[in-house]
């Protein structure tokens, strides 16, 4: 599935949802979804189109629950697991036999989920480092956003970096985005040996002109300011390709992405959907606070990435 025209603004994660409800849903194994968060938001998800449940995990937790919000999952596959952890191992198992276009967290930690996932005998670990993007439709911005990473990687090296910025260029072409802008964040848009991002910045955008990095446009160290705004960057005398018109945020750590990402949304009223990448299948990872958009929308562009990865 490719996107060849731009979603409105602002309606972006809308667009993204209509999409993906056109095209056949993807089949996705929901980890251990044992109560409100968890189960509605697959069942919506699956009401849309956007996705054909599996729901692994302890199946009269599951029945309760679904009996408590008034659901009827009695079309739905349901694989009985005792807990969160083997259902986590369950998904993992189907997702290598092909039998899952992708994972959706259901009431369980991140962290369970993911130690599952880059386990490496039974997990569904590939030669990249997993990673999180989130999307988001900004009121002031005329696109779609990308931050990464802001949930799963603390302190990423280099390497890491590398790995995480072909993730979301990857995951940008799936959107149809043929050469996306990467801004590498710092707090200067000039190298300082004594400020290892802006060094990482001017490294990343020299591995890309190598080859070690492809598919994108990549500018860094930018500040946010020389990032989202044309004006700031020609105020500074920038020449970026990237500057006012990036795709995708690349942040110097998760706390700098994670506190970006919340500010958009709790400030800016941004809205937002995210997904781990890097694993051999997308992971909608959402949060406990995610709004039933978010949600949604999560769904959609898991159904964007699943499809691209079929067809390359």
């Amino acid at each position: 599935m490719t996107v060849n025209i731009q979603p409105p603004i602002h309606n972006q994660l809308e667009y993204f949802i209509e999409q993906a409800a056109c095209a056949p849903a993807i089949v996705t194994a929901v980890v251990h979804p044992v109560s409100h968060n968890g189960l509605v938001g697959a069942i919506e998800a699956a009401n849309k189109g956007l996705i054909t449940p599996i729901l692994i995990g302890p199946s009269a937790k599951i029945q309760a629950a679904a009996d408590e919000e008034e659901l009827d999952i009695s079309t739905y596959e349901i694989i009985d697991v005792e807990h969160s952890h083997a259902a986590a191992e369950k998904a993992c198992e189907l997702a290598r036999q092909a039998c899952v276009q992708t994972l959706m967290k259901g009431d369980l930690g991140s962290s369970e989920l993911i130690s599952a996932i880059i386990n490496k005998q039974t997990g569904l670990r590939t030669e990249r480092r997993l990673s999180h993007v989130f999307v988001f439709d900004v009121p002031n911005y005329h696109k779609p956003l990308i931050i990464t990473d802001g949930a799963i990687n603390v302190t990423p090296s280099l390497n890491d970096k590398r790995d995480i910025i072909q993730n979301a260029i990857d995951f940008s072409h799936s959107l149809g985005v043929l050469s996306p802008k990467v801004a590498i964040l710092a707090a200067v848009e000039k190298v300082k040996p004594n400020m290892p991002s802006t060094i990482d910045a001017a490294c990343l955008c020299k591995m890309a002109d190598r080859g070690q990095i492809t598919g994108g446009i990549l500018d860094g160290p930018l500040a946010f300011d020389n990032a989202i705004s044309q004006q700031a960057a020609l105020d500074k005398h920038i020449c970026s390709d990237v500057s006012g018109d990036a795709d995708i945020l690349l942040a110097p750590d998760l706390e700098a992405a994670n506190m970006i990402a919340k500010q958009l949304i709790y400030l800016a009223n941004a809205k937002s959907a995210g997904l781990a990448l890097g694993a051999r299948v997308p992971i909608i990872l959402t949060s406990r606070a995610e709004t039933p958009l978010g949600r949604l929308a999560s769904c959609a562009l898991a159904s964007y990435m699943a499809r691209h990865t079929l067809s390359s």
